[in-house]
């Protein structure tokens, strides 16, 4: 037990040593630079880890490459981090790197919180898988918040954007002014909607961008609609009407998934009912009763 406490306590230090020199190593090189050519002005901590870079996602890209991976799970990361939301190329090195600092931290939780004494091999086992899927649960509860809000909030657009067809606007001029009308309402959307904008302002085919919107979203009402938006196109129909039959559609949907849920609940309450409810109904009803029952029992069996 202690010989294994004392590895990982070398390990760590070994670690967290080699980060600090990392880490420090353009401030280390900043105040070189003001030993050679000394500068009077003086500096703020504040100002000084703004000039070093110091920053959590600096910190975290460092251990990006410590973990092994192949180009197919980069892309499939990247993918996700994108439906999520996250564009920037820097997203995939911080949760590659948060998936190893993580279950370190925890396991320097569990080695001074004690826990890892109950049973080493279990916890700290434990503490480093749960803190290398971590990043994966969390990441997987924001691509589900997204693909709700882009969800409830597509009605509301679709119904904007036959508003600018209807008024003589195009349905890339459409796109543009709903991106630019509905960001405060439903940012999650416009945001993908100014991302279509941007491919069609790049030269790709109206068709591929819509297709490119349906991949980055991922989801089965805008999948739909770009099926839609395509066929209309296609065969020359009118995309207003399109558009407003799709939107009545999906309010149609959410009202028949709000009457399931309603009916689901009947259901549902049968469970507390049975194990909370009706226990203590039949203490309270019945429990006199077999007080009683038992006084009387007792005396005709005395006599």
């Amino acid at each position: 037990m202690g010989l294994t406490i004392a590895t990982f306590l070398v390990l760590f230090l070994l670690i967290a040593s080699g980060g600090l020199l990392l880490f420090y190593r353009e401030a280390m090189l900043q105040r070189i630079s003001e030993v050679i050519n000394p500068n009077p002005k003086p500096k703020t901590l504040l100002t000084q880890f703004q000039e070093s870079g110091f920053s959590i996602g600096n910190v975290v890209t460092h251990f990006d490459s410590v973990l092994p991976k192949s180009q197919q799970e980069v892309s499939v990361v990247k993918q996700r981090l994108i439906r999520a939301g996250y564009r920037k190329e820097s997203t995939v090195r911080i949760f590659n790197g948060c998936k190893f600092i993580i279950p370190l931290l925890l396991c320097a939780v569990a080695l001074v919180s004690g826990l890892g004494a109950i049973s080493p091999f279990f916890v700290y086992t434990l503490c480093l898988g749960l803190g290398y899927l971590a990043p994966d649960f969390w990441l997987g509860r924001q691509i589900k918040n997204r693909q709700s809000k882009i969800r409830r909030g597509l009605p509301d657009v679709l119904d904007l954007l036959v508003i600018c067809i209807e008024a003589g606007l195009s349905l890339d001029q459409g796109t543009v002014r709903t991106s630019e009308e509905l960001i405060h309402a439903q940012p999650e959307l416009c945001d993908e909607l100014r991302v279509v904008v941007l491919e069609q302002r790049a030269g790709r085919p109206r068709q591929d961008t819509w297709k490119h919107l349906a991949d980055r979203t991922d989801v089965d009402c805008v999948r739909n609609l770009v099926s839609m938006l395509i066929q209309a196109e296609q065969f020359g129909t009118s995309v207003g009407k399109t558009l407003r039959t799709h939107s009545d559609t999906l309010r149609t949907q959410r009202i028949q998934q709000v009457e399931e849920q309603a009916a689901k609940t009947t259901i549902k309450l049968i469970f507390p009912l049975v194990f909370f409810i009706f226990p203590s109904l039949f203490l309270v009803v019945l429990g006199p009763a077999v007080i009683i029952m038992m006084d009387s029992f007792k005396t005709l069996f005395n006599t």
